[in-house]
């Protein structure tokens, strides 16, 4: 789960992380007076789940309120595109408006799992800003990295052996230094999968400010967090899989063009793979999982047919828990149930997989029976052929 930004540095603030002084707004005239309480400049940010906002024209330095206002007007209610929003950008529902900071020194400062190490990784930075990506692409050496043992946590000597590798002033470690503590502690104690401060900022002063603020969260973690679940932006998330999630289905979208019905993820996998090798592309990973009852098969075959992007449906099942004469009837149903005008692959292994292919094969419909992958392969490949033809 994501956050916006704005609400990122609720959270920074609460962990004594230094940021910025600002009020949201979703409207001009809202912008408008926000900028009015502050003094001097100010900066109207977008609000969306995606980097390189700068970039696309969706942060703004301004220095008057009416001109925090035209921004606003320019970007609120208006899809800002991104290199990680896709083509069809992301609307723009609220900005931020903040007091803006005269920067002397930008730092990277990012949190997340090392899959490789196992544990925790602290990466800090003195090439903070916009150009991280390709910094860390380019000069890796130039991203400093300390590993955390969750059993012991971090230690202090840690934090400042990180800060004193940033090039900085004495007073500007110790203050980086205790922001990586307190950062750490936000990462653990909310079940973050990922903080990030880009750029953690000194400014002309000699202060360590937060100037952005990004956190990822576990999903698997927001039972215990109540709080953080209410942050949840309905409208920034794809909505079929809000609508999967309702279901209790687990649905990622894709870019591709076969929409997959698989039950595990490690079968799903697999699937996905089995499609690139017939020359398609996934559309989503859909894992149904192990208890899915026939509701729960018409639900999930109909969230397939909901995406445009879906030119046929590969449906690959091995019988365990969930048993192929229970997939084969959700699947018959749902069906006749829908106008379904796009070829649909099974490919039935496991529990009472004769069972399924018999209610398959009197169902009166037309589905594409695969006896095994090898087979399910090509039937992809022909059924995408036929369409294009």
């Amino acid at each position: 789960m994501k956050v916006h930004e704005y609400q990122a540095k609720e959270l920074f603030s609460s962990f004594s992380i230094p940021v910025p002084a600002g009020q949201v707004a979703s409207t001009p005239r809202e912008a408008s007076d926000a900028a009015a309480t502050f003094s001097g400049p100010v900066v109207v940010k977008a609000q969306i789940y995606a980097g390189g906002r700068g970039k696309a024209g969706g942060v703004k330095l301004v220095d008057s309120p009416k001109a925090a206002e035209d921004v606003a007007r320019k970007i609120l209610n208006h899809p800002l595109v991104t290199h990680q929003t896709g083509p069809e950008g992301r609307m723009v529902n609220r900005v931020l408006v903040e007091e803006a900071t005269d920067v002397k020194t930008e730092i990277y400062l990012g949190i997340t799992i090392d899959r490789s190490h196992r544990l925790p990784v602290i990466m800090a930075s003195p090439a903070g800003g916009m150009e991280i990506e390709q910094i860390a692409m380019d000069s890796p050496e130039k991203i400093f990295k300390e590993w955390i043992s969750p059993e012991i946590g971090l230690r202090p000597f840690q934090s400042y052996r990180l800060a004193l590798k940033l090039g900085l002033s004495a007073p500007e470690t110790k203050q980086v230094a205790l922001i990586i503590g307190n950062l750490y502690r936000l990462f653990v104690e909310k079940d973050c999968s990922l903080v990030e401060i880009n750029p953690l900022v000194i400014s002309s002063d000699g202060v360590a400010i937060a100037l952005d603020a990004k956190i990822n969260f576990d999903d698997n973690g927001l039972f215990r967090h109540p709080e953080i679940e209410k942050l949840r932006d309905p409208s920034e998330e794809n909505q079929l899989e809000l609508e999967a999630k309702k279901n209790n289905l687990n649905y990622i979208k894709l870019d591709g063009n076969v929409g997959c019905l698989v039950n595990g993820a490690g079968l799903a996998m697999a699937t996905m793979d089995l499609i690139k090798l017939a020359g398609a592309a996934p559309a989503n990973f859909l894992d149904v999982g192990g208890s899915a009852n026939e509701e729960m098969i018409q639900k999930g075959f109909s969230l397939l047919l909901s995406d445009a992007d879906v030119r046929a449906v590969f449906i690959n099942i091995f019988g365990g828990i969930l048993r192929c004469d229970i997939l084969a009837r959700g699947i018959v149903a749902a069906v006749k149930h829908l106008e379904v005008n796009i070829p649909v692959i099974v490919r039935l292994e496991g529990t009472n997989v004769e069972e399924g292919r018999e209610i398959l094969a009197q169902s009166g419909l037309e589905f594409l029976r695969a006896k095994d992958l090898n087979e399910a392969a090509t039937l992809i490949a022909q059924a995408l052929r036929g369409g294009e033809e």
